[in-house]
């Protein structure tokens, strides 16, 4: 999805070209653009899967309902094989752009803004399956990983990966008392906007998650970790959601599980970007997951 395209998804929603289009950096699921009408912004989505936002606009305008700052649908189609979003722009940073600038008060005001926006989408109201059972989502997460640290080398070691899969039996009993309850799972370190030390909005909400919402919280941790940034905003969050013991053991377990995921994606390819994989980066990944390991087993 180059410019051209870009330019004429505009002209066919506006009746003219933007003044300024700017291919944005973050992002590898998607072509992200940000375009410009004098002092009006907006984003343009692309993807290049047939259904790659065939749930989005509704998961948006639902989030906007119940008063998640969310991004508003100002169009959608397809343009040159291209499935896309026009969308109004909100004003701030991805929080993994700006954390480090972040204060404690401030991590701890996003931090309870962030839990009650998950207590909002809690509130969704989603199909669910039949036989809808949370184990399967982990089990899934797990065989994703090994697959893709198989098709991608040697990078790293499978029997990280096994050493989980044997986990799945001892936390079968915690499984199994997961709800199917709507949470937004993708609101780490991106998707996330930052604006005077507190949230903004909520981005690229292209899928909901039902479950256990500490999924949000291990993801945070596991993004914070590879950046080798403290963690005092999952402490925070976590503080925010006053857990039991048994699911501070889940907590560090589905932190493992998406270190075996970030180990599964180094290497590949997403449209036309590249994940970095370089000796400084798997003995990092290696490190943490040794230490989460250590914790997980004398929690």
């Amino acid at each position: 999805m180059d410019e051209q395209i870009v330019r004429d998804i505009c002209k066919k929603h506006f009746a003219k070209a933007p003044q300024h289009i700017e291919r944005c950096k973050t992002g590898i699921g998607n072509y992200v653009y940000l375009v410009t009408y004098r002092n009006t912004k907006y984003v343009v989505r692309g993807n290049n899967e047939g259904n790659a936002y065939a749930d989005t606009v509704s998961y948006l305008n639902k989030l906007r309902q119940l008063d998640i700052p969310a991004p508003m649908v100002v169009g959608n189609g397809v343009s040159q094989g291209y499935p896309y979003l026009l969308l109004t722009y909100l004003e701030g940073e991805e929080i993994g752009a700006v954390y480090q600038t972040l204060g404690a008060e401030e991590k701890r005001a996003i931090a309870r803004e962030v839990v009650s926006i998950q207590r909002k989408a809690a509130n969704m109201e989603l199909e669910q399956a039949p036989d809808w059972k949370w184990e399967n989502f982990v089990w899934e997460m797990l065989l994703r990983s090994e697959s893709r640290i198989l098709q991608n080398g040697t990078h790293f070691d499978l029997e990280k990966v096994k050493r989980l899969q044997a986990q799945m039996e001892p936390l079968g009993d915690y499984f199994s008392k997961i709800k199917p309850i709507p949470y937004l799972d993708d609101i780490s370190m991106k998707n996330l906007l930052i604006q005077d030390g507190h949230v903004s909005g909520v981005i690229d909400v292209d899928w909901v998650e039902v479950g256990d919402k500490l999924t949000f919280v291990a993801l945070t941790n596991m993004a914070l970790l590879d950046m080798e940034c403290d963690t005092d905003y999952v402490d925070y969050l976590l503080h925010e959601l006053r857990l039991s013991k048994a699911e501070r053991k889940a907590f560090l377990f589905y932190t493992l599980l998406y270190c075996v995921d970030f180990m599964g994606e180094r290497g590949m390819r997403f449209l036309d970007k590249a994940i970095e994989i370089n000796s400084t980066i798997i003995d990092r990944l290696n490190r943490i997951y040794d230490s989460l390991w250590a914790e997980y087993k004398n929690a």
